[in-house]
C-alpha cells in the first residue's frame, strides 16, 4: 500500500477512538436517564444479576463514530482511488449497519418488553439470511465478488459455482450469530475484535490484492473497540448490546470477503467459533441425552462456572485469538 493509505488507516483508527470515548461519556448518562438497562435471565450465572441495569445499546457509541470516520475519510480516500474499492467498501458497510438495525430493533423489544428475548430465533435467522444474500448479490454486481473460494493452507481456489454462495451466507450467517454469542461478559467481545481486526490490518498491508477498504474497515474496527473497552472493560459501565455485537460481525466476517479470503475468518474468528460450538453442542445432547457437555454455554460461561474470573476469561480468551491470528496469517493468499 501506498504511503497515504497509511496515513487514512491512522487517522480513521485515531478518529474512531476519540469519537467513541466522547460519545460514550454522553451516551451513559443518557442512557440511564432513559432506564435503558440489561435485563439478566435467571438461568445465568447468579452473580451476573448484580448487573442488571446496566446500560445496553452501548454499540451505538462505535456506530455512530465509526460511521462518522467512514463519510469523512473513507469517502475522500476510496472516491479519490478507486471506484471498485468505493463500491466494494460501502457495499460492506452497509450490510454491517443492516445488521445493526437488527439489533437495534431487538434490544428495543427487549427493553420494552422488559425481557431478554426481543425477536424469536426464526425472527432473527431470516433477517440475517435476507441481509447476507442482499450483499452478496450487490457484491456480485458492483463489487467484482466470483464464485472462486479461496481455501487457506491449500492455496486453491475452487469454483464452486451456485454452491459458493450457499456456503457464503451461511458464513456470514454463522459469524454474525457467534459475535453475539461471545458477548456474554464485560469486555469480551470488543477484546477478541480487537484482535482479529487488528489482524486483518495486518492482511490489509501484505496481501498482494488487498486494497484500501479492508484497512479502512480494519482501522475503525480496531479503533471503534478500545474506544469501547474504556467503559466496558469490567466491571463494566455499559454493555453494547445486540446492536453493537451483530454490527461487529458484519464487520468482521465483511472484512473477510473484503481481502477475498472469507474462510480465513473461521481461523481467526477461532473464539467465536468456539462460543457458538460450545452452544451447539450442548443444546444438541441435551436434546439427545437430557445431559450437560459443559457446566453452562456458551463456553465463556462454563470457565466462569469453573471459578475463572472474568478478566482472566477476556485474557485467555484473547490470548487464544492472538495465537489463531499468527495462524490464520500463513493461510492467506498472497
Amino acid at each position: 500500500m501506498e504511503t497515504r493509505h497509511v496515513i487514512y488507516f491512522v487517522i480513521s483508527l485515531a478518529m474512531t477512538f476519540l469519537l467513541t470515548v466522547i460519545t460514550l461519556k454522553i451516551l451513559i448518562p443518557k442512557l440511564k436517564s432513559l432506564k435503558m438497562g440489561q435485563k439478566i435471565l435467571d438461568i445465568g450465572p447468579r452473580w451476573h444479576k448484580g448487573k442488571e441495569g446496566t446500560p445496553t445499546m452501548g454499540g451505538l457509541s462505535f456506530l455512530l463514530s465509526m460511521t462518522v470516520a467512514i463519510l469523512t475519510v473513507g469517502v475522500y480516500a476510496c472516491f479519490t482511488d478507486n471506484f471498485l474499492w468505493a463500491a466494494k467498501f460501502f457495499i460492506t458497510y452497509t450490510m454491517a449497519l443492516l445488521y445493526a438495525l437488527i439489533g437495534i430493533w431487538d434490544d428495543s423489544l427487549k427493553i420494552r418488553k422488559k425481557e431478554n428475548e426481543g425477536f424469536t430465533a426464526p425472527q432473527k435467522f431470516l433477517l440475517q439470511v435476507a441481509i447476507a444474500v442482499i450483499y452478496l448479490v450487490c457484491m456480485r454486481l458492483w463489487g467484482g465478488l466470483t464464485t472462486e473460494l479461496y481455501i487457506p493452507y491449500f492455496g486453491i481456489s475452487p469454483d464452486l459455482g451456485v454452491f459458493y454462495y450457499v456456503i457464503a451466507v451461511l458464513l456470514i450467517v454463522g459469524i454474525v450469530n457467534s459475535v453475539n454469542l461471545t458477548d456474554g461478559i464485560d469486555g469480551l467481545a470488543a477484546s477478541v475484535t480487537t484482535v482479529v481486526g487488528g489482524f486483518f490490518a495486518v492482511a490489509s498491508f501484505v496481501i498482494v490484492n488487498a486494497d484500501l477498504p479492508s484497512a479502512l474497515v480494519s482501522a475503525v474496527v480496531i479503533g471503534g473497540c478500545i474506544g469501547f473497552l474504556t467503559y466496558n472493560f469490567y466491571p463494566a459501565r455499559i454493555f453494547m448490546g445486540d446492536t453493537g455485537s451483530l454490527f461487529l460481525g458484519g464487520l468482521v466476517v465483511g472484512l473477510a470477503f473484503l481481502i477475498d479470503n472469507p474462510l480465513i475468518v473461521l481461523v481467526v474468528g477461532i473464539v467465536y467459533v468456539a462460543e457458538a460450538a460450545s452452544d451447539i453442542i450442548q443444546v444438541g445432547c441435551y436434546k439427545l441425552t437430557h445431559k450437560r457437555v459443559f457446566k453452562m454455554a456458551p463456553i465463556h460461561h462454563h470457565f466462569e462456572q469453573c471459578g475463572w474470573s472474568e478478566i482472566k476469561i477476556v485474557a485467555v480468551f484473547s490470548a487464544v485469538t492472538v495465537i489463531a491470528a499468527v495462524a490464520a496469517f500463513f493461510g492467506l493468499a498472497r
